[in-house]
């Protein structure tokens, strides 16, 4: 049996640059942080001459070709691994479509569990790059590159989208005091409902490629927003860092028309007005979780469990994708 765990991350900024449809002309930059929840990979060898994958449904199937979950599918063929005789199962510390990446974190524990069971050693710039094509190229998802990138190297981490396709990835240069207080004072809130990426994002792209004016220049500020975050988490200002995240959530919400509902306008505004400095929706928008810097805890959990919304508490990965067993 082979487990392999891939952790999911929160955008700290720059989020929307690493869609191919910008970065191929301009080049993106975002920086993004792993967190301490999970999605697991099991691997097992069977006496059945069948295939079983268990994830929120069940299959049981002879050849590649039957498997209804695209990823899983086009996994085994990248990997070029037989099904048969295999289970494949999956498990999420959080539901699927909050907004966490976990379409990303999903494909390179997969990955990262076959290649184990092939007995192949892969660096985490390959499991990444290969997730990314799986997505991307063989599945034609209109997402980016940061979620696949972010679950195989975790940490909290810098990464440049280079037109032609290379990612350059160098680890945030934070220091002890810096980090603890960026692990101390944010806060993570459950919206109740999630929402596929693939649809929200299906905008910009459509848009970025059209050269839509409007949005090529919003994702230049975004960008700018994205080092700018990077700059003051390194210089240990983080209510800088506050501060840019909420004009981020700003341009954010004028971005699409389904970023944002009024019911989410409401839960910002009243954390705003009890202690969040700044807070933005991780992910693509629509549902999913809220995310705030403040530093006053006590006043924020108080008044966001009073409107409804779970607190969801969070370390930072520093592993990426690891093979968590084998036997």
């Amino acid at each position: 049996m082979i487990i392999t765990r891939s952790p999911l991350r929160i955008s700290l900024g720059g989020g929307g640059t690493d869609l191919p449809s910008y970065y191929e002309e301009h080049g993106g930059f975002l920086v993004a942080a792993a967190i301490n929840r999970y999605v697991y990979i099991t691997l097992h060898r069977t006496f059945v001459d069948e295939c079983i994958i268990k994830y929120s449904q069940m299959e049981r199937v002879h050849t590649i070709d039957e498997i209804a979950h695209p990823i899983i599918r086009e996994a085994l063929r990248l990997t070029g691994t037989p099904c048969t005789s295999l289970e494949i199962a999956s498990m999420s510390d959080i539901p699927a479509g909050s907004g966490l990446g976990s379409s990303g974190s999903f494909t390179t524990a997969l990955l990262g569990a076959l290649h184990a069971m092939n007995h192949e050693i892969v660096t985490k710039a390959r499991l990444a790059e290969e997730a990314c094509h799986l997505e991307i190229d063989v599945l034609g998802e209109p997402i980016g590159k940061q979620d696949q990138y972010i679950a195989a190297y975790g940490g909290i981490t810098a990464m440049t989208f280079q037109p032609g396709g290379a990612v350059d990835v160098v680890p945030a240069r934070l220091n002890a005091e810096t980090r603890a207080n960026l692990q101390d004072n944010i806060m993570l809130f459950f919206t109740g409902y999630t929402r596929s990426a693939s649809e929200i994002l299906k905008d910009q792209d459509d848009r970025t490629k059209k050269s839509d004016r409007g949005m090529i220049e919003e994702l230049h500020r975004v960008k700018e927003l994205g080092k700018e975050s990077l700059a003051a988490l390194e210089s240990g200002d983080l209510r800088r860092f506050a501060e840019i995240m909420h004009e981020h959530w700003e341009r954010k919400r004028r971005r699409s028309t389904g970023m944002t509902n009024e019911r989410i306008d409401h839960w910002y505004q009243v954390a705003r007005a009890n202690g969040a400095l700044g807070g933005k929706l991780i992910g693509a928008g629509g549902g999913g979780f809220l995310l705030f810097y403040t530093e006053d805890k006590t006043r924020l959990r108080h008044a966001m469990r009073d409107s409804g919304l779970p607190e969801v508490r969070v370390d930072f990965d520093n592993q990426g994708t690891t093979v968590v067993s084998t036997s």
